[in-house]
């Protein structure tokens, strides 16, 4: 590769993502006091829970997929690359505890590569771009977790300027909303995608080698742990009943809504003919859908969606 895609290392991202996968599972497996079963596959690993101590289904995945032309969930956003042949390969991972006061987290970290496509001349170069982010989607609203959560992510942004925990968070919130119910998924946290040599956006155009970019995906990465644990071990013991796992499985609707609807994460796996175990591992073992359900007033679950639910200003 030459100019400005000199210096991307596949192999660095790989070795990273596949140690990434390593270090989470351990943190995951220790908290819950069960191990996750190892699937290996073709293209990758999953590694999934059910029915552990805590976690009532949760899943860690590692895949390493090419193919002969990008699919359409990806070239919907980057239309001139259409019909390259394309490597991507990524951490995702989406816990469901069983208690209702411990929320639901998801977390991702990912690479794209665009090859020219065949007979193209030299002047045509890979396209590479990093992307990924994490989010939290609470049953039952505190506020200390939700500051928690948005300062681990903004203390990991913190070496990468000012500006780039603004904009990704305001990414996040814009990208987890369900725009058919007009509302969030959670709380948000950060997301970003298209990162490469452009920079983090939001109209700076400064030139960023790949090294840095590289080094804020791996900053994402290692604070996962960090940013979810410490609220899963405050709110693990906490007294619940049949009421707040009822409405637990009513809200873990909206994410199956959002999963199947909007995510794209979800879109390419499927469009790239990927393990459907695999990318549905994240869907939620037990939930309830009702009819024009609204919260009764000045309950804890109102107060979720007066006070969680809309895009604040955490850290």
């Amino acid at each position: 590769m030459t100019g400005k895609t000199a210096g991307f290392d596949a192999d660095a991202v790989r070795h990273y993502l596949t140690g990434l996968r390593v270090k989470i599972l351990a943190g995951l497996e220790r908290f819950d006091g069960k191990p996750f079963k190892r699937d290996a596959w073709e293209r990758g690993m999953s590694c999934v829970i059910e029915e552990g101590n805590f976690f009532e289904r949760g899943g860690v995945n590692f895949s390493h997929v090419t193919g002969e032309e990008l699919p359409a969930s990806a070239t919907a956003h980057r239309p001139e690359l259409a019909g390259r042949p394309w490597e991507a390969m990524g951490v995702s991972l989406v816990l469901h505890p069983r208690n209702p006061y411990c929320p639901t987290a998801h977390a991702n970290v990912r690479c794209f590569v665009a090859y020219p496509p065949l007979g193209a001349g030299p002047e045509v170069q890979p396209v590479w771009w990093l992307g990924g982010g994490m989010d939290m989607t609470p049953y039952y609203g505190f506020e200390e977790d939700a500051k928690h959560f948005h300062q681990t992510c903004k203390t990991a942004l913190a070496p990468f300027g000012e500006q780039t925990y603004p904009h990704y968070k305001k990414w996040c919130d814009e990208y987890f909303y369900l725009k058919h119910r007009d509302e969030p998924r959670g709380i948000g946290g950060i997301f970003f995608d298209d990162l490469n040599e452009a920079g983090p956006g939001n109209g700076d155009k400064s030139f960023w080698p790949f090294s840095k970019c590289f080094n804020l995906l791996q900053a994402v990465g290692n604070s996962f742990l960090d940013a979810y644990l410490p609220i899963c071990e405050r709110r693990k013991d906490m007294l619940y009943g049949e009421r707040e796992r009822d409405f637990q499985a009513y809200r873990r609707g909206r994410y199956v809504e959002f999963n199947l609807v909007w995510d794209r994460g979800t879109l390419f796996g499927l469009q790239s003919k990927g393990r459907a175990e695999s990318i549905l591992m994240s869907m939620p073992p037990l939930v309830k859908w009702r009819y024009d359900w609204t919260p009764e007033k000045g309950s804890p679950e109102e107060k979720l969606y007066r006070d969680f639910l809309r895009p604040r200003e955490w850290a």
